[in-house]
């Protein structure tokens, strides 16, 4: 009795949140080690179907660095990065689209639909959503690297997503877009669900991630951030390496009109369900302002 008891008390807890974001929508970057645990990959699914059965719409932006580098290995290349970023020749291109836009993209959206969802898969070259610009060589510590077919930006055209939306649909999004000429690039998958969420003014920017949140200089969790504290922790070296560009993909979407941004522990169990819908959440919110 005394465990229905403290479920009752969660669902209590969640009903404020519930009521709240009824309608909104929610962006969420899935990638990491959700991606590729079967636990991880059911707890994930599930919920975002309880999200869409509450009156959430999600949409689901997702990754897949480490499947695109096991192919790439079996067909005898070698995976390169430069600051981040996969370099991304013509034959690696070939890769990254069959590896994001047809076999990952499918698996999510049947995952979704044995679970009770509807989901619709999709890229960002699908009905125009994204319009990019080839990214212009990057400087390094030994000279300027020509990334090849990795895009920026430039347009978001959400009309797809929120027919799907209306129509009751979950959109999965493989991060891949055309630039002016029609060229696919690929775009790194933080930065088209910042986008993309900017575009639809979203309620909230959700960037799952293979660590808690963001940490202070000791390892403990961060609980909420500003724009201004986190120009401090970067001055000061506490946030470096991969946890940069997620806080300046989540500083990009604030400023276009995001309501709030979460770094969670894509590895723990319904991460997402315990940011949003309890009182203490479990990663970091990022935020215009505290209060």
């Amino acid at each position: 009795m005394e465990e229905l008891i403290e479920k009752a008390k969660v669902l209590h807890e969640a009903l404020p949140y519930i009521r709240r974001f009824h309608g909104r929508t929610f962006v969420i970057k899935y990638g990491g080690s959700a991606m590729v645990e079967a636990g991880l990959q059911e707890s994930f699914v599930r919920d975002v179907v309880l999200m869409k059965y509450v009156g959430i719409n999600p949409i689901v932006v997702h990754g897949g660095g480490p499947q695109i580098d096991e192919l790439l290995r079996n067909l005898g290349i070698a995976p390169k990065r430069v600051e981040g970023l996969r370099v991304t020749d013509d034959r690696t291109m070939e890769v990254v689209e069959m590896v994001l836009g047809g076999r990952i993209n499918k698996q999510i959206v049947s995952l979704i639909g044995r679970h009770g969802g509807r989901a619709v898969g999709l890229s960002g070259i699908d009905g125009g959503l994204l319009l990019a610009e080839k990214l212009p060589p990057v400087q390094t510590k030994t000279g300027l690297v020509d990334t090849g077919r990795v895009g920026e930006v430039r347009e978001v055209r959400p009309a797809v997503l929120t027919a799907l939306i209306s129509a009751g649909f979950i959109p999965v999004i493989a991060p891949l877009a055309t630039d002016r000429d029609g060229k696919s690039l690929n775009i790194n998958a933080d930065t088209a669900a910042g986008e993309i969420a900017a575009a639809l003014k979203a309620e909230k920017l959700v960037l799952m991630t293979d660590t808690a949140g963001v940490c202070d200089r000791d390892g403990k969790l961060i609980n909420s951030l500003t724009a201004a504290d986190i120009s401090r922790l970067r001055q000061s070296g506490v946030i470096t390496g991969g946890m940069i560009p997620k806080v300046e993909c989540a500083l990009s979407a604030l400023a276009g009109g995001v309501g709030k941004v979460h770094v969670i522990d894509g590895r723990r169990k319904h991460a997402i369900l315990l940011e949003i819908f309890t009182d203490s959440g479990v990663g970091t919110e990022i935020l215009h302002r505290l209060g």
